[in-house]
């Protein structure tokens, strides 16, 4: 992983041993301040409980209706004490005061990062979060947090895409799936097309601005198209952007299987592109890539960490904003969150957000100042600014890239 910056660089690196969970926290470049330590089995289920308590993923027995509803109206991310509770959980047990301590005084100077490198069983965990014992203060906070590449992908023969300011973004909006009713599983991500929605506001801004991928004359157009197939994408890419945004449905891979290269994401075909397949093509990547889908920065649940992010990285890309867990569609967040959340669009916040800090000179750290907006917000008592969406951006980077 190459780490460089005008600030110092931490890397945060847990590895399970067995029942344990060894970790380290490191600045680059100066061994002397290495901080080790170990997580139990007892601290590892607690972790484990509180995330499946808060995550609208399904549990065992579950159906998808029944986890977003969970997750919206009780679980540890639907209120503001509930969700302190879980940051001061998560800080306490994943990180000890010497930890904490470091990172505050690395912060001291700017533009400080960490980049985390999770195991499998803290792959969904909501670092952004953790609270500072005796502090209070979340991770994101206190320094900018980005996601290392698993070695095996940073390390891997490949051919970065050099990002460029100037050029055309590929939009793939909430492609729309042969057979799917729009509030099906597979349905509509952001609902109904309508050129007045905050969203669709954003993206006529972009065109305004300039040319985009695929050209349309108008905003609507970009959302819900059913020719957005593989060879669509394949020749979309070909036309070199320079940043891709796929906002809709993936497929987690199945954790207890072990193959992160079944991660998928769903295009406008009955059958979803795999991961495997996406690297199996060697489809040409953009140096930034947003995939905004269920999960799909899942690819540390894996021994082998080959899933989309991993393929667009393996394909060109440097920086990749994803998603931890499955973000709720406009539809079930209105369904479940209250009469306070009827005219709330947190899906579409998110697809703005990211989207802007892309164009950002450093897209990672821009990402980071959003949620640090939004995690204001959640505090002043806003509902609508829900841990739910912020918190699940994660940002892989490599080669330097911020």
């Amino acid at each position: 992983m190459a780490v460089m910056g005008r600030g110092p660089t931490l890397v945060l690196r847990y590895a399970d041993v067995g029942v344990a969970t060894y970790a380290s926290l490191r600045v680059v470049g100066h061994r002397d301040t290495t901080v080790t330590w170990v997580l139990d089995e007892p601290a590892m289920a607690t972790v484990y409980q509180l995330l499946a308590d808060a995550l609208p993923d399904p549990r065992p027995g579950e159906s998808i209706v029944d986890a977003v509803e969970r997750g919206v109206t009780a679980g540890s991310f639907a209120t503001a004490t509930a969700e302190a509770h879980l940051a001061a959980v998560l800080g306490e047990v994943l990180l000890p005061a010497s930890a904490w301590r470091l990172l505050a005084e690395q912060a001291l100077a700017p533009d400080a990062v960490v980049f985390v490198a999770p195991t499998a069983r803290l792959a969904q965990v909501p670092w952004s979060v953790l609270a500072m014992p005796d502090d209070g203060r979340r991770l994101v906070e206190v320094v900018d947090i980005l996601f290392a590449a698993p070695p095996n992908i940073a390390n891997a023969p490949r051919r970065p895409a050099p990002w460029r300011r100037e050029g055309t973004p590929l939009l793939i909006l909430d492609p729309r799936v042969p057979g799917q009713r729009p509030d099906s599983a597979l349905g509509s991500v952001l609902g109904r097309p309508d050129p007045s929605t905050p969203v669709a506001r954003h993206f006529a801004d972009v065109l305004a601005r300039g040319q985009v991928l695929p050209h349309v004359g108008s905003a609507v157009e970009l959302f819900r198209r059913p020719q957005a197939d593989r060879g669509w994408l394949a020749a979309q890419l070909r036309r070199q952007p320079n940043r891709l945004l796929f906002v809709g449905h993936a497929s987690a891979a199945d954790g207890d299987v072990g193959h992160a290269d079944r991660a998928a994401i769903h295009l406008a075909e009955a059958e979803a592109l795999t991961a495997a397949e996406l690297m199996a093509s060697a489809l040409p990547m953009p140096a930034r890539v947003a995939l905004l889908a269920c999960a799909s920065g899942g690819d540390y649940r894996f021994d082998e960490a080959t899933g989309l992010v991993a393929a667009a990285i393996l394909g060109g890309a440097v920086l990749v904003t994803a998603t931890l867990w499955s973000l709720p569609t406009t539809a079930g967040y209105r369904r479940f969150g209250g009469a306070a959340t009827q005219s709330a669009d947190p899906m579409a916040e998110v697809v703005v957000a990211v989207d802007t800090a892309h164009e950002a000179p450093e897209a990672g750290r821009a990402v980071n100042a959003w949620q640090r907006a939004q995690l204001a917000r959640w505090r002043g008592g806003d509902v609508a600014a829900s841990p739910l969406y912020w918190a699940a951006l994660a940002t892989f980077a490599v080669d330097g890239a911020r």
